[in-house]
């Protein structure tokens, strides 16, 4: 039940200021990201490499209002690309980009220039971009801008969320050679019209979704930190006769880091979601209502002084 309620807080310009405020809110939330500065990014690059594991940096900054902004988060991920070049982290790193926060809501192409521009860097320094998905309004369009990107940018990677109904459709349409694709469960709140709503449902149909990726010629990337998704991730893949360098799982800075160390331990490619920035309200607040317990490790803060 609590769920639904965190995912509507996290539009809440009220909780927003809030949250934002307190003191002992900032211990927590140093727990799922990085810091709020490009040093603080690299930084957490450089630990995850030492451990053997790469990274997906996303600059926060979705649902912005002006072109002003959405250029700005553009040369936000443009530095970002251009630091991780300079310290050699390039090729242990991809960037993941919420289409939002470059102006999607606004004006698709300015979404589509701004993404092109990070391609491009990123390609320039030997990194990767990735497109991530976000509320079931914006599907359509993002989608269309991964197509415009893969005409010159083909290695430009796509998410895609279990909980929604046409998800089965886009996994087919995108398990192609080349074809990156990040699976996950997806965490925004979403209708019954267009998304399963029990767990188990979004479960089984992440299950279906594994065996149309694994089974066609992209490079699927399980994004889950489910101890049975990702056994049956690798069970798929012996299946279907994949190299162990033809996929890799993903999951959250600061979650089940002893997972992210036994996979890396098995041989696996483990890239970890590294978030940073001064806009982490959002971010956040569905981190919360993904798992009770990162609600309890949240709600102990404000009742226990470090």
């Amino acid at each position: 039940m609590l769920g639904p309620i965190l995912l509507s807080a996290a539009r809440s310009q009220t909780l927003r200021r809030l949250v934002s405020a307190s003191p002992l809110t900032r211990p927590v939330v140093d727990r799922f990201v990085a810091g709020e500065t490009l040093p603080d990014a690299l930084g957490a690059v450089r630990e995850g490499a030492a451990d053997g594991i790469d990274a997906t940096l996303d600059f926060l900054g979705e649902d912005i209002t002006s072109e002003a902004e959405a250029l700005a988060n553009r040369d936000a991920y443009l530095r970002l690309l251009e630091a991780l070049g300079t310290e050699g982290l390039a090729a242990r790193a991809d960037v993941s980009v919420k289409l939002s926060a470059f102006g999607q809501s606004l004006r698709e192409d300015l979404a589509l220039e701004g993404a092109r521009r990070v391609a491009e860097a990123a390609r320039a320094v030997g990194s990767t971009l990735t497109l991530d998905m976000e509320d079931h309004t914006t599907v359509d369009s993002t989608l269309g801008i991964l197509g415009e990107l893969r005409k010159d940018h083909p290695e430009t990677g796509a998410v895609l969320q279990s909980y929604l109904f046409r998800t089965e459709d886009d996994a087919k349409a995108l398990a192609h050679e080349g074809s990156r694709v990040r699976l996950v469960k997806g965490a925004y709140k979403e209708p019954a019209e267009v998304a399963f709503q029990h767990k188990s449902e979004v479960d089984r149909n992440y299950v279906r979704l594994l065996k149309i990726l694994m089974a066609g010629g992209g490079y699927p990337m399980i994004g889950s930190h489910d101890p049975r998704m990702i056994e049956i991730a690798k069970t798929l893949a012996t299946r279907n006769g994949r190299t162990i360098d033809s996929y890799e799982f993903q999951m959250l800075y600061g979650i089940r880091t002893e997972a992210q160390h036994k996979l890396v331990n098995e041989g696996h490619r483990v890239r970890a979601y590294v978030p940073y920035g001064g806009d982490w309200y959002g971010y956040f607040m569905r981190r919360l209502a993904e798992r009770p317990a990162n609600l309890v490790f949240f709600l102990r803060s404000f009742t226990t002084r470090s």
